[in-house]
């Protein structure tokens, strides 16, 4: 995707081919200088990322092709994470530093230095890192390389006045700096320019590490040395592997966002009722239907996915019937509830995956809009007389939200609207809109200390068949 930022900034920073591999007798030579084969993988990653259009999580999984943290230790690999995510969450920030003090630009034949210069202005501005370390390690990946080593002396003059200018680089607003100009124009028009500055301030912090409990949220909120949110969900301060906390072998909870929690609430699933969760993977909600004793039907293209909703199921001591399938052409006897889960833009989630904004394009909304609107006409046709629907998307944009409800109640004159009755289930009353309908924010629940606050941006609507 090509940058969205100020004029000024794209005119002297353009995205360049990605960091080349070094061979392996340079990789031997990294490997031996502490934290700089981390800082190299860094740099690979942000060029994959930004320039290649690939997910963030994707390069860090085990099965990405090229890997890019193959041979890190687990140390080594958190690093390389760390250092990318903070990168990319203030991307534009750093843009605008490094044309600031690179006037003429980029060398044309140094291009690849942008992703090394990229990752060490990210650790010198936004990580609790030395700076004499950040600005040695970037000027010795430099000389690994044939191509950037001429300009290893370039990486050191750049780097050493960005540590000096640092305060007056940072003094920026994440609306006008760090958020893709698309999306900053999109949230303004739709929200006003008060709530698109509170989103892009939100989507600087880290995200939240929310769990489903299956009961006793007051209970697992101690244990695991939490919160319990208003809606049930609880909040952890912890920054321990997710594996070794209490009740994780046991299956007593599961990672799910607060804001993700809340749609399968809304179904109202009942014991023995046959209900579809539509695109079900990775799980969360398709557990939250089974801990209601409904059965549940699984479904996901993805047999991939599903093998991991199945392993989460098995955790969890929970059961539900998986398919693979299209949801657009599923065929089934009709169901007494269904979960459209539907795939999209994922600007809800920018907090939580910050290349988000960087790897869309305005242009994907018009294919994900049209997959929404014929999978909530296949749940329609699949639905029986006097069931329960919900749709749901982890999107900010009206067209995935309250534009695909409007369009889908005037296709389908059986379905009507049933309204959230916040009181009543639990729900804040900030989070339901005029209609009736749920939308969360990602500026929601503010909380003096960071990691307390916020939670996805979501859209939910309930639906009941007439008859």
């Amino acid at each position: 995707m090509t940058d969205d930022k100020p004029s000024s900034t794209k005119a002297k920073i353009k995205p360049r081919a990605a960091f080349v591999p070094a061979e392996a007798a340079r990789e031997a030579e990294a490997a031996q200088v502490p934290g700089l084969a981390a800082r190299i993988a860094a740099a690979h990653v942000i060029a994959d990322v930004v320039q290649g259009g690939r997910r963030l999580d994707e390069r860090f999984s085990p099965q990405a092709v090229p890997q890019r943290v193959a041979g890190l230790d687990a140390r080594d690999a958190a690093l390389a994470r760390s250092i990318a995510c903070a990168a990319i969450r203030r991307l534009g920030t750093i843009r605008h530093a490094l044309a600031a003090l690179m006037e003429k630009g980029l060398p044309k034949q140094g291009a690849r230095l942008e992703w090394l210069l990229i990752a060490a202005a990210a650790q010198i501005f936004f990580l609790d890192a030395p700076d004499h370390a950040a600005v040695d390690l970037a000027v010795r990946a430099a000389r690994l390389e044939p191509k950037t080593a001429p300009f290893a002396g370039l990486v050191n003059g750049v780097l050493r006045n960005l540590v000096r200018r640092r305060d007056e680089f940072l003094d920026t607003d994440p609306l006008d700096c760090d958020t893709p100009s698309w999306l900053a124009h999109r949230w303004t028009k739709a929200y006003g320019e008060e709530k698109a500055r509170a989103f892009a301030r939100a989507h600087m912090l880290e995200s939240p590490l929310d769990v489903t409990v299956k009961s006793e949220p007051a209970l697992w909120a101690e244990r695991l040395d939490g919160l319990v949110l208003p809606t049930g969900s609880v909040r952890l301060r912890t920054s321990a592997p997710i594996a070794g906390l209490p009740g994780y072998d046991e299956g007593e909870w599961w990672v799910q966002d607060a804001a993700a929690a809340l749609p399968a609430r809304l179904l109202r699933a009942e014991p023995d009722e046959r209900i579809l969760d539509m695109c079900a993977a990775p799980g969360g909600k398709t557990a939250q239907l089974a801990l209601a004793r409904a059965q549940v039907t699984a479904l996901d293209r993805s047999a991939e996915r599903l093998k991991l909703l199945a392993a989460n199921l098995q955790r969890a001591r929970l059961h539900a019937d998986i398919a693979v399938g299209d949801a657009t052409s599923f065929q089934a006897r009709p169901f007494d509830a269904i979960l459209v889960d539907a795939p999209c833009s994922a600007t809800g989630t920018i907090r939580r995956h910050p290349d988000v904004g960087w790897i869309k394009k305005p242009g994907d909304l018009d294919a994900l809009v049209s997959l929404q609107s014929k999978m909530l006409d296949r749940a329609a046709a699949l639905l029986r007389p006097g069931g329960r629907m919900v749709y749901c998307t982890c999107s900010l944009e009206p067209e995935e939200g309250e534009a695909q409800v409007a369009g889908f109640l005037r296709r389908q004159p059986d379905m009507r609207r049933i309204p959230i009755d916040a009181a009543g289930e639990g729900i804040p009353q900030e989070f339901v809109t005029a209609e009736g309908d749920l939308r969360t924010l990602p500026s929601h629940w503010p909380h003096p200390e960071s990691r307390f606050c916020g939670l996805d941006g979501f859209f939910a609507a309930r639906f009941a068949r007439r008859g």
